[in-house]
C-alpha cells in the first residue's frame, strides 16, 4: 500500500518525507487555502520537488472545456502532477479526453461503487472513495471502498484505488485489509500509526535498564 499524505503543508510534507514512508501527495481547494499559499501553480512545484511520487492537484471549473483548460495548464506544473477532476458527468467526459492526452487523472469526490466503475471505463488513473465523509451521513464508508477494490479486481480495471477522507488509523488499517492501493490520510494520522502505548512502556523500561546496568558496571569498575 501506498501511504499519501493529505496536506499542501510543506512543513508536514517535509517531515513526513523524512520519515522514508511518503509515497505521495494529495491536496485540494480547502486544503490550499488553509497552507495560505499565495500562488496556487508554485506551491504545487514546491510540493512536487519534496515528494518522490504523485501530487494530485484539483480544478475548480465544473464545465467539460474549463476543466480541460485547467488541466492541461496543471499537468504543465511537473511531471509528478496528477490532475484532480470531480466525479461528475462533464468529469467523466474530461478524464476520457485528458487519459486519451496522456494526462494522469484522480477522479475525486466518489462515493458509491457504481460511481467508481463509471470513472474507472473513462480511464481514470486513481479513483478517491470518500470513507470519512461517508461515515458522517451515517453510511459505512470502508464497505464502499471495499465493493470498489472487488469491481476493480472483477474486471481487471487499471484505475488504482485511494481510499480518501481517512480520519483515524482503523481506517487505514481497514483499507490495507480490504487492499485499496493507496491510503491518504492527515499528518496527524500519519504519525498516530507509529503510536503504540505498550512501545512507549517497552522503551522506557528498556532504558531504565540499561540505565541501571551501566551504574553497576561502574560500581563494579570503582570497587
Amino acid at each position: 500500500m501506498k501511504f499519501f499524505l493529505d496536506t499542501a503543508d510543506l512543513d508536514e510534507i517535509r517531515e513526513a518525507a523524512s520519515l522514508g514512508i511518503l509515497d505521495g501527495v494529495t491536496t485540494n481547494p480547502t486544503l490550499i487555502r488553509k497552507a495560505g499559499a499565495r500562488d496556487f501553480h508554485e506551491h504545487i512545484y514546491q510540493i512536487c520537488e519534496l515528494v518522490e511520487g504523485d501530487v494530485s492537484a484539483e480544478v475548480t471549473a465544473t464545465d467539460y472545456e474549463g476543466m480541460l483548460r485547467e488541466a492541461r495548464e496543471l499537468a504543465r506544473i511537473h511531471e509528478r502532477v496528477v490532475v484532480k477532476i470531480p466525479l461528475i458527468a462533464e468529469g467523466i467526459r474530461a478524464i476520457k479526453t485528458l487519459t486519451e492526452e496522456g494526462i494522469r487523472t484522480n477522479c475525486t469526490l466518489c462515493f458509491s461503487p457504481t460511481q467508481a466503475l463509471v470513472a474507472a471505463k473513462a480511464g481514470a488513473t486513481y479513483i478517491s472513495p470518500f470513507a470519512g465523509r461517508l461515515d458522517d451521513v451515517s453510511s459505512d464508508g470502508m464497505h464502499v471502498i471495499e465493493q470498489v477494490v472487488k469491481i476493480y479486481r472483477n474486471y481487471g480495471f487499471k484505475t488504482q484505488v485511494l481510499a480518501a477522507s481517512l480520519r483515524h488509523p482503523m481506517h487505514v488499517l481497514q483499507a490495507a485489509l480490504m487492499g485499496a492501493d493507496v491510503a491518504t490520510m492527515p499528518f496527524s494520522v500519519m504519525m498516530q500509526l507509529l503510536k503504540h502505548p505498550l512501545t512507549d512502556v517497552g522503551l522506557e523500561r528498556f532504558l531504565k535498564d540499561w540505565e541501571a546496568y551501566l551504574q553497576a558496571k561502574q560500581g563494579v569498575q570503582t570497587a
